[in-house]
Order: structure tokens, then C-alpha cells, then sequence
């Protein structure tokens, strides 16, 4: 197994078998970005799709998840909607 030094954890740990996707993003994330780092990202996304109704099949649509993931691992992060509320557990 793969370790990468994770830019979203700051520590050594197992890396993703493949790029997410293809592009200069997916080979940046494959080499920087951890499986545990990538799950975190994952379930924001998921966050960001249902609270902006963000579909898939729309090209800037995913042109906005795209700047959203770099802003989670390489910019200030990317926040939540202002009105988001988190579901508790």
C-alpha cells in the first residue's frame, strides 16, 4: 500500500489506488491527498450537491465542484452554505 504525505490530515497516511479523476486535479490529488483526506472530501461534496442542488450533467456545475475541492485541500477550505445546518448525530 501507498502512503502520501496528505495535504487535509499534515501527516503520512494511505494514499488513493487511482486518481479521481483524469487531469492535472486527479494526478494532484492521487499524489497529495490520503484515502482518509479524500472520504472527508467526499462527504462535503455531498453536502455542497444537496444544500446548492448542484447536478452533475451540468459542465460549470462541476466546474464549481472542482474549484470547491481545490479550495478544501490547497485554499482556505471550502465552507458550508451560510444557512447550512448540520444533522446531528
Amino acid at each position: 500500500m501507498r502512503t502520501v504525505k496528505c495535504v487535509k490530515l499534515g501527516k503520512e497516511a494511505p494514499g488513493l489506488e487511482r486518481a479521481p479523476f483524469p487531469g492535472a486535479l486527479g494526478k494532484r490529488i492521487l499524489d497529495e491527498v490520503s484515502a482518509e483526506g479524500w472520504e472527508l472530501w467526499l462527504e462535503h461534496q455531498k453536502m455542497l450537491m444537496n444544500e446548492y442542488r448542484i447536478d452533475l450533467s451540468d459542465k460549470s456545475s462541476r466546474q464549481i465542484l472542482k474549484q470547491q475541492c481545490e479550495q478544501f485541500f490547497w485554499g482556505p477550505g471550502s465552507s458550508a452554505p451560510p444557512d447550512f445546518v448540520p444533522e446531528r448525530k
